[in-house]
């Protein structure tokens, strides 16, 4: 329980990242970094120098590409020893970038950025539509006028596009089993993983669920509402169309 009496979310506990951690940022992620950074840059149409906000930053996987590309980077997260990765990669790499440890609904900066972005799926783990409105609001308000913000993620048409069962698969040494369900009327996606370390003789099971928007919702409802003059979505980082070929959700917001 938290001070004020309120249940810890799952995504406030520590121990689920480090487990987790390197399932979820592998070899294959982090490869894709530089080329996504480079997206992001190209879509805000930012200058060397530019400034920008990466929300829910993790390990630092886009942080430290985006300040290798010249921008000034300043990486909001939850998880510290995320945090401490990503300022060990910062220093491997010589760049510099400014890290702050802080629950999104909360963050306010007195620094106003040129470009926010929230990539890699990690929206709409909030208990409730208020608190992810409330990230929305905190990224609106963390931006100059005119600045661009954005937004990669799972959406309800490719969630039901993609949608599986489960698989097994082996990654950073550990057996991981996946069993995948629908919450509701497709509202939400019910997400168990179970890692399975043979050589230790361990097993880690977590179950956590996901809110569903479609892409016309957080266009044309969550996002117009907070405040962002206009919102495109796409269907990749290079732009495509956001239809049945989709394999994500990008959406590209200017304050």
């Amino acid at each position: 329980m938290t001070k004020k009496g309120k249940e810890t979310e799952w995504f406030e506990n520590e121990n689920f990242w480090l487990n987790y951690g390197p399932i979820m940022f592998d070899e294959q992620h982090w490869a894709e970094a530089h080329g996504i950074a480079e997206k992001c840059i190209e879509l805000a149409q930012l200058e060397e120098g530019a400034s920008c906000l990466d929300v829910c930053c993790g390990p630092g996987r886009i942080s430290v590409e985006l300040a290798l590309l010249g921008m000034k980077v300043t990486g909001v997260d939850i998880t510290q020893p995320f945090l401490d990765a990503a300022l060990e990669t910062a220093e491997d790499e010589e760049v510099e970038i400014t890290l702050i440890n802080q629950d999104m609904r909360k963050f306010k900066s007195s620094k106003k950025f040129d470009m926010a972005l929230n990539v890699y799926n990690s929206f709409g783990y909030c208990d409730s539509i208020t608190d992810d409105t409330k990230i929305l609001k905190q990224v609106y308000a963390s931006l100059k006028k005119g600045g661009t913000f954005i937004l990669e993620c799972i959406s309800r048409e490719t969630a039901v596009k993609y949608f599986t069962e489960g698989e097994w698969f082996e990654r950073a040494g550990m057996t991981v089993l996946t069993d995948f369900s629908v919450v509701g009327a497709w509202e939400g996606l019910r997400s168990k993983w179970i890692l399975i370390d043979e050589k230790k003789s361990t097993r880690i099971e977590h179950c956590f669920v996901q809110r569903l928007y479609s892409a016309a919702e957080l266009r044309d409802s969550l996002l117009k509402e907070v405040g962002f003059k206009t919102a495109e979505v796409y269907g990749g980082f290079n732009m495509e169309p956001y239809d049945q070929n989709a394999s994500t959700m990008v959406i590209v917001c200017r304050k």
